[in-house]
């Protein structure tokens, strides 16, 4: 039986380490847990279908994996993980703009064909949008997307980590450390023990550029500070409101008994051990998200929290061989979209390292050399 180590333990990771252990595969994770990891600062808005980005591999995997989820999500219910984190509460995709909102509406609509979990999608006046999300300015129209959900990273993460480890998976909280002969990675070194593997599958977000150099080669990944605020809405019930998408780069989404989600920054040009918390970073997401929800004003702040998203060259997440060695898989560079396409791509990266046949085509998302 072939022996396989994922090295990170992010939802690509701990995607890809539970879909080779469902299939009685010999899986070792290992993983130092270091702060800043994106996926346990981040909570998910799960709603590719209105984006604007232009770029058709990245909304085929984003598709895939919105579509995925309902699957994965009763499958890891059947194995016993009854908290996801993941619930299907439709999405409000805020503009003051009339025009802007029939845009929108439309772009969606021409993509409900091939994407039918979508479910309704229709334009809602600003007093039915406050009427679904109370605490919204009341000056926002929206289009709504009755097939969106949200996800709450840390749980989806532990639940796929769990039930790995039920299907046989083992779990290293440590440092590893990518073991070669010639062009061949045999495995790892954890400790300095060496603990072979037929494939080693590199997940490592904005940490994997230190595991790859001693190869002699540079993974390009990048990554981006994100700086999130967690609230509290005394005395309201917030399980059933919708994820909230302002017209700008920031975002609502709430969870049971009042939990709040405000996010978030996007700083360039920091460095890995930066995972402090800034004022500046608190006012503009705050600001943000008081601007689209007055009635935020007066919740109760809980935390911060840090996260570095990592980024490719050509902001498409990669999955493939690393060019020039035998026995090393490299997934990386999901971006803000991590936790819409990574329980996917984590299934694909399964696929792909037991010789099975992908869902989609991966050439797109190949290492492209430099």
């Amino acid at each position: 039986m072939k022996k396989y180590i994922v090295v990170g333990a992010g939802i690509l990771g701990a995607s890809a380490a539970y879909h080779l252990a469902k299939q009685g595969a010999d899986v070792t994770i290992i993983d130092r847990k270091d702060k800043g990891q994106a996926t346990d600062a981040a909570a998910g808005i799960i709603c590719p279908w209105v984006s604007q980005r232009r770029n058709k591999a990245w909304y085929t995997l984003a598709k895939n994996g919105a579509g995925y989820y309902p699957k994965l999500v009763s499958e890891l219910m059947k194995e016993g993980e009854k908290d996801t984190g993941y619930a299907r509460v439709g999405a409000l995709c805020l503009h003051k703009n009339q025009e802007k909102l029939k845009q929108m509406q439309d772009r969606a609509l021409s993509r409900k064909k091939e994407a039918p979990e979508m479910g309704e999608i229709c334009i809602l006046s600003p007093q039915e949008t406050t009427k679904r999300f109370p605490v919204l300015n009341d000056q926002y129209g929206a289009v709504y997307v009755s097939g969106a959900a949200r996800v709450n990273g840390r749980a989806l993460k532990q639940a796929l980590l769990q039930a790995a480890q039920n299907n046989g998976a083992k779990f290293i909280n440590n440092t590893a450390v990518l073991a070669y002969t010639e062009n061949r990675v045999t495995g790892v070194l954890v400790d300095e023990v060496a603990i072979p593997a037929d494939i080693v599958i590199l997940c490592a977000g904005a940490w994997a550029e230190s595991l790859v150099e001693p190869l002699g080669v540079s993974s390009h990944v990048t990554f981006q500070k994100a700086q999130i605020a967690h609230l509290q809405l005394e005395e309201t019930e917030t399980s059933e409101w919708p994820v909230v998408m302002p017209p700008s780069n920031h975002y609502l989404l709430s969870f049971d008994g009042g939990q709040i989600v405000a996010g978030a920054t996007h700083e360039n040009d920091v460095n890995l051990q930066d995972t402090s918390v800034t004022a500046d970073g608190i006012k503009e997401v705050m600001d943000k998200a008081i601007t689209a929800a007055p009635g935020l004003a007066d919740c109760t702040f809980i935390e911060m929290r840090v996260g570095f998203r990592p980024f490719t060259p050509d902001f498409l997440p990669v999955i493939d061989k690393l060019p020039g060695w035998e026995g090393l898989l490299f997934a990386n560079g999901l971006g803000a979209s991590g936790l819409t396409t990574g329980p996917f791509l984590g299934l694909q990266l399964a696929k792909l390292a037991m010789d099975h046949e992908a869902d989609i085509d991966l050439e797109p998302y190949s290492i492209k050399v430099k």
